[in-house]
């Protein structure tokens, strides 16, 4: 017998109230206040002038040979700026990943015309807004600190014959060149927002006017955004994330990126609904809805694995000194700074919410499934720091005032961006073709 249950009204308003504002503004301040403390004491702390020459080690001679951590060691000069700017970077790309999902989510679900979603669709559709956020703070991060992030930025190592030439970094200049590093980033980002706002605007005049003819059209534009992102899924996670490890490379690596970006989209969207629902909003929701985010972050999480295990197995398998490297710093070098963040990315990403999410009664227990969602937004956060921060920071990463406050203003800027845009409309799509279906999804 199909699960009834009575709908009080369609109409939904989200108040972004201003004691919310107040909150996230006192966040974001606080954020900035932690920020300035770890940087007054990360630069009294004299690390100015120091190299880190040491902090490439035996790992680093094994990779890339004597003359090219020469080179290396010459260009990082260990600025205490270096770890403020790595820290916007790891937040920027996390942040981006997790908006750009939620155009991923509403795309895939018009391709297949699933109307399973349909109820709750507005949530994924307000998270694209942060895009151009976190566009505008990366280039800006680029201009500003691109010779301390990314090694492949400094001339010396294309000059033959030259103190710094590195042969291999030299190979990739066709696509690892600054002008053509940054025209691939506007097009990610433009390309994105661009084909969200185009699908977000047929949502809104949908429910003004209904009919199939908005939701023909969106299914339209979603494919061309599966399209585009099918591609830039993979090359923005070379140039974001893998191209700081410039001498190491992954044919993995998109797959593995898009796999920690979509569950934690998936995540952030099962909270936000899990949390509206908690708060008197979408009454339409009911324990079927529940129940496949569950399904959904639970299968993700062990594709993340899957991945994850797959990438690393081939690498330990073949035992190559310019493979091994990239675990070898995060297992042992460094000082083995990085060993702990490895070890509760694996355990918060996949061991945790396989654990929790496995029964049918935990995908339907909203407490159950805000455990399993804050678990999974930690792990997940833990596996891009751990990606990005050895290549950047070496031995000089670690958490403190700057990681805590950096996570801080960007989690509440992106709160606020969430927030206002399911403020700009009804909670519930009230002309979407598959409203009905949606609202009696029983499984």
């Amino acid at each position: 017998m199909a699960h009834t249950h009575s709908i009080p009204s369609l109409d939904e308003q989200f108040e972004f109230t201003a004691e919310s504002k107040r909150r996230l503004t006192i966040g974001i301040i606080a954020g900035v206040v932690l920020v300035g403390i770890g940087a007054y004491l990360a630069a009294k702390g004299g690390g100015g002038h120091e190299h880190v020459e040491a902090a490439h080690g035996a790992a680093g001679h094994a990779a890339h040979g004597e003359a090219a951590h020469a080179a290396a060691g010459g260009h990082h000069e260990y600025k205490w700026t270096t770890r403020l700017w790595a820290n916007v970077w790891v937040n920027s790309v996390y942040f981006t990943g997790a908006a750009v999902i939620g155009m991923f989510f509403i795309a895939y679900n018009y391709l297949a015309q699933a109307g399973w979603s349909a109820v709750f669709k507005r949530v994924p559709e307000a998270l694209p807004a942060f895009l151009p956020i976190t566009g505008v703070i990366m280039l800006i991060t680029f201009f500003v600190a691109g010779h301390d992030l990314f090694h492949w930025t400094h001339e010396g190592l294309y000059e033959v014959g030259g103190p710094e030439y590195d042969p291999i970094i030299a190979g990739k200049k066709g696509f690892l060149n600054t002008p053509f590093f940054v025209g691939r980033m506007i097009f990610y980002f433009v390309a994105w927002y661009a084909l969200w706002r185009i699908v977000r605007k047929f949502s809104l005049d949908e429910d003004l006017e209904g009919g199939t003819e908005y939701y023909e059209k969106s299914i339209k534009y979603s494919t061309a955004f599966l399209v585009v992102f099918a591609v830039t899924s993979s090359t923005s996670a070379w140039d974001l994330i893998m191209s700081i490890d410039t001498h190491w490379f992954s044919t993995m690596f998109g797959w593995y990126t898009l796999a920690s970006w979509h569950v934690t989209g998936l995540a952030i969207i099962t909270l936000v609904v899990v949390s509206l629902r908690e708060k008197g909003y979408l009454k339409a929701v009911n324990e079927s809805h529940l129940h496949d985010l569950g399904k959904f972050m639970f299968a993700f999480s062990i594709f993340w694995a899957y991945v994850w295990f797959a990438q690393f197995m081939l690498i330990y398998y073949a035992n190559l000194p310019e493979e091994t490297i990239y675990y070898r710093e995060r297992f042992s070098g460094y000082g083995g700074i990085y060993k702990a963040p490895f070890f509760i990315n694996i355990f918060l990403c996949f061991v945790f919410p396989f654990l929790v999410l496995m029964t049918r009664d935990a995908k339907r227990t909203p407490i159950i499934l805000k455990v399993a969602c804050w678990g999974i937004l930690v792990g997940h956060y833990f596996d891009f720091y751990t990606n990005i921060m050895p290549g950047t920071v070496g031995e000089h990463g670690g958490f403190g005032p700057i990681e805590f406050g950096m996570i801080l203003i960007f989690a509440c800027a992106f709160i606020w961006s969430v927030s206002a845009q399911l403020a700009k409309a009804n909670l519930i799509p009230k002309n979407h073709p598959m409203l009905e279906e949606s609202l009696h999804h029983d499984i």
